[in-house]
Parts: structure tokens; sequence; C-alpha cells
């Protein structure tokens, strides 16, 4: 198959790249630099100058398929940035994927699409989208996953996959994240970790990936997930163990630090004052709540089984096997 995608340079996009190329697929990607130019070019994968403002059909001209990574996911930024590009960039590579006749479009989704700031609790596909969520990633990953369903027909197949917490060799998120805080000495517990959490290691998601383009009901979404499900402090202090980090035990009360992160956010935005915040809300909604998941419609529909464990994964970061 010949295959575009978005995110290519990133850590999700990168990943999928990388294995659809050893698969021996021909991959396409979207490259907004010379610098990405290159680090796809290293994954056997072809750049294709485009931004998710200006991609159209010729740039996806002869793709059977089109995965979609991009997406603007920090948790502070410019007020319209997570529209423009979760919303407006999907849109916009949707167009461009019908446009040229791509057969499958498999979108990268969230389980960030059905939270608005709630314990999620065992929680299946059937929880309704939260597209009017206060938190803006969430929002715009619930609008943009609605609008990626609503397109499946005609011959164009759509899939939405919904990782959570991805990590794995290549993270550019929580890992670092955590390493910063740590070393910075501003980590602190909330909720002393308590809440549990389902989690998805990148060997997980990309196998998932792999089987969506052949499996999967148009116009359904996936929960793709690790084996079991673990307390936030187990699965972060796991990840923080592979780089020789031990946590310290310092704990805020999460009816402390709600408050307290919405009052920084506002300071922020009134004063415009550069930088993000120490501690966002997005953040402490993480941290505070608990998020688990149930991935049987994968494992029936796309036969999708994990290829790694949770354990297996962090022995790999740790560089023990």
């Amino acid at each position: 198959m010949k295959i575009f995608v978005t995110g290519a340079s990133g850590f999700v996009g990168g990943a999928a790249a990388k294995r659809l190329v050893a698969d021996g697929h021909e991959v396409v990607a979207m490259s907004r630099s010379a610098a990405s130019d290159a680090k796809i070019a290293t994954l056997g994968a072809v750049p294709v100058r485009c931004d998710l403002e200006s991609i159209d059909a010729s740039h996806v001209e002869g793709c059977d398929a089109l995965i979609h990574s991009a997406a603007f996911v920090e948790e502070w930024g410019p007020r319209d940035a997570w529209y423009k590009s979760n919303v407006l960039g999907t849109k916009a590579v949707l167009d461009a994927a019908k446009a040229a006749g791509a057969g499958r479009f498999i979108h990268i989704g969230t389980e960030a699409a059905i939270v608005h700031g709630q314990d999620v609790d065992n929680a299946d596909e059937s929880v309704p989208l939260a597209p009017w969520s206060t938190y803006p990633y969430c929002a715009t990953k619930a609008i943009a996953e609605q609008l990626v369903r609503d397109a499946n027909g005609d011959g164009f197949v759509t899939i939405v996959l919904r990782p959570r917490l991805i990590w794995g060799p290549g993270d550019q998120t929580i890992l670092p994240a955590i390493e910063k805080m740590a070393r910075d000495g501003q980590f602190a517990w909330i909720d002393r970790g308590e809440v549990m959490t389902s989690s998805t290691h990148i060997a997980n998601l990309v196998e998932a990936i792999v089987l969506a383009l052949g499996k999967g009901h148009g116009g359904e979404a996936y929960f793709i997930l690790d084996d079991g499900q673990r307390s936030m402090r187990d699965v972060m202090t796991g990840l923080a163990g592979t780089r020789g980090i031990t946590l310290p035990d310092r704990n805020i009360p999460s009816a402390v630090a709600r408050p307290a992160a919405a009052l920084l956010e506002k300071t922020w935005r009134l004063f415009s004052l550069k930088g993000a915040p120490p501690v966002t809300r997005q953040a402490v909604m993480l941290m505070s709540c608990n998020c688990t998941l149930n991935d049987a419609k994968a494992r029936a529909e796309l036969g999708y089984v994990p290829v790694i464990s949770f354990e297996q994964g962090l022995a790999e970061l740790a560089g023990r096997v």
C-alpha cells in the first residue's frame, strides 16, 4: 500500500512510519521543514512539503490510506492553537484524503475526547464525546473525532484509534515532563497518585494502526490499551525509574490544586505572561481523576492484542533487555 502519514516527525507518526516501511509499504509523510525532511527520510519515508493549513489532494495523490497523527497536544498555548490544529487541521487532512481518492483514513484520537473533568471507570466506546469540555485539548479532539467518524461512507472508510497516556521509546511528552519537574524540584503528587489509569505503549498503538489498515468497522472508534490498569503513582514511578529518577513524596490535595491551577491560568491569560503556568488545569485533572478504559471492542473487531506488556516496556526503556 501507499500510505500518507501526518506527524511523522513526532512520536506516534514517526513510530508508525518506521513500522509501515519495515512492513514493505510505500510511505510518504507531511513535512514542514528541512529538519523534518531529514528525520522522515531516516525512517525510510518520503517527505512531502505541506502542513495542516496547506495540504490538498495533490499531496495525497495515489495514496491508498492516510494515518493522521499530527495534533496540538500541549497543555498550554494560544487560545486558538488547539482548534486550528486539531479541528481545522483534521478537516483539511480529511478533505485532501477524500479528494485524492484514498480509501481509508486512520485517525489517532484519544480518550481525552470523552473527558470533561470526571472520573472515568472502565469506560467503553459507548461513552459520549465531550466537545463542550472546558479543557481545550479534550474539546477539540472530540470535535475532530466526530468529523472523522461523520466522513465515513461512499467508499471512504474512517477509523478512530483512542490510546491513553502513550509512552515508550521516543516519547516527547510524558517522561520528559517527569524528568524536568523532578530535576527542577517541582514534582508533586496530587492525591498521592492513587487514581487508577490505563496506558498505551507505543508498540501497542502501532500494532493497532497496522491492524486498522485492513480491519475494523468504518465510522467507529476503538480504545487501544496496554493490559491491566495501574495507579498513576505506579505508572510515573515506573517511568521515572527507567531514568534512575526517584520521585519525591511531596503531595498536594486536588481540592487545593484545582483552584490554584485555574487561578494561575487566568493570571497568565490576563497579563499575557510568557511561557506556561507552573501547573495547568489539564495537568491537575490528569493526575487527580480515574481514567480506566475497556478495549474489548478493539480485540473483537480489530483482532488487537498487546504486543508488549507494561513490565516489558519498562525493562526496554531502562536498557535491561
